[in-house]
């Protein structure tokens, strides 16, 4: 099989290891004919994540604006719509401050050193303290002020993300009120502006093993192997963080709101939280979730086939914890101790970007981003995240699928429907 015949996480898994072994093996100053490899490492890491940027703006519009004028279009958005919306809107933030309590007690980024010392990070630490310096409890009213920009197009150029979400899901939710035929021109417009982000984000998505190459080969030349102690611990606080939500936050809520017993879910979804975890993929788990949902919980075709091909484009409480988790860790690997006041727009903007990016490759990398630059820290820091991000997102996965499962399980119980997880084996799906 060739590299190119290749999965994109083996692809990128080689690459990471690559970048490993050369960054010990040359110095900075290691080259050829005047040109030092670092260097190049330098330029083709600043390069892939140039690719980032520029599909934020385009990428996070399209894709909100295309989710909210499909949801308010259908006929469903009735009383199971507003259910199924509020249950994923109350995940995601549960997930999200999960996953803040555990990175602000676990703190992997604090560590000994500076930022270029440890982790070869080259923004000013002192340039980021002056920048936060006057962040309090009453930045909160500048949060909900930059949510309603005076200039939209100035905003998104500033990167002012939180104005430029709330602008795009109040453009989809107008869409829907339009009469005649200037909904489905305005749908086809942004369903076509977002399948083109998409080809473009595939496009960037074929080059991620050699900007993970050159951004860990970067950092290992700077620091040998001393940035991977932290890396380890950041890896250790995501997995605890979204344990705590699969095994705790979750079951709590079948078996409260539920009613139903756990163990019998877990036992109902496990082909399909198998594939979640293979495919690293929520749409392409949707078909096996589907029929998990239906035929071993007993779920009414109904209810399924509603919450959760939804649930597979806004419900992702594992990307929302890990965004959070990762911008934390960022902010500390450059000493920045992050007050109430951004650490609730982090908060905010993980919740909103992981609706808004959710169904796109590589997802988390572009959202995080976008968080990164509402909070004003560099993008550089991404390139610390890039060597566990593959197997974290196999993880979170996993929990997506599974939270929309048991909002499934959740919504149909409140819809009246019996016969759910009453059984050990699989049940004849009703429907």
């Amino acid at each position: 099989m060739s590299v190119l015949k290749m999965k994109l996480h083996w692809q990128i898994l080689i690459a990471l290891v690559l970048a490993i072994v050369i960054g010990l093996l040359i110095e900075r100053d290691t080259g050829l004919f005047g040109v030092t490899l670092y260097g190049i490492f330098a330029f083709l890491g600043e390069l892939f994540l140039n690719a980032l940027k520029m599909l934020i703006v385009p990428l996070i519009v399209s894709s909100i604006i295309v989710g909210v004028a499909g949801i308010g279009d259908s006929s469903n958005l009735g009383r199971l719509g507003g259910k199924t919306i509020g249950y994923y809107a109350v995940t995601s933030l549960l997930a999200i401050l999960v996953g803040l309590l555990v990175v602000n007690l676990m703190q992997p980024g604090v560590v000994e050193g500076t930022a270029e010392e440890v982790f070869g990070l080259s923004a000013s630490k002192s340039d980021l303290e002056a920048q936060f310096a006057d962040k309090g409890a009453t930045d909160i009213v500048e949060i909900f002020l930059r949510m309603v920009p005076t200039n939209v197009v100035a905003a998104a150029a500033a990167g002012q993300m939180l104005g430029l979400i709330f602008f795009s899901l109040l453009y989809g939710f107008f869409i829907t009120r339009l009469k005649g035929n200037y909904a489905q021109t305005q749908l086809d417009f942004w369903n076509g502006v977002f399948e083109v982000m998409m080809k473009i984000t595939e496009l960037v998505m074929r080059f991620a093993p050699i900007g993970v190459f050159a951004l860990v080969a970067k950092t290992v030349t700077d620091t040998g192997l001393e940035a991977f102690g932290p890396l380890a611990l950041f890896f250790f606080s995501v997995v605890i963080a979204l344990a705590f939500h699969f095994f705790v936050t979750l079951p709590l809520l079948l078996l409260i709101i539920g009613g139903v017993k756990p163990s019998r879910h877990y036992r109902a979804m496990g082909a399909a939280l198998l594939t979640a975890f293979s495919t690293a993929s929520s749409s392409a788990t949707l078909p096996v979730t589907m029929e998990c949902v239906e035929k071993n919980a007993g779920v009414s075709n109904r209810t399924s086939s509603f919450v959760l091909p939804l649930g597979a484009t806004v419900n992702m409480d594992g990307t929302a914890l890990y965004e959070c988790v990762a911008v934390m860790f960022i902010a500390q690997a450059y000493g920045i101790e992050l007050g109430f006041s951004t650490q609730l727009l982090i908060v905010i903007l993980a919740l909103l970007t992981s609706i808004g990016v959710a169904g796109i490759p590589a997802a988390s990398l572009v959202a995080i981003a976008i968080i990164l630059s509402a909070v004003g820290l560099p993008l550089e820091g991404i390139g610390l995240i890039l060597a566990v991000d593959r197997i974290l997102d196999m993880m979170r996965t996993a929990v997506n699928v599974f939270s929309d499962s048991c909002g499934a399980v959740i919504i149909a119980k409140s819809e009246g429907e019996t016969g759910i997880l009453e059984n050990d084996g699989p049940i004849p799906a009703r429907a």
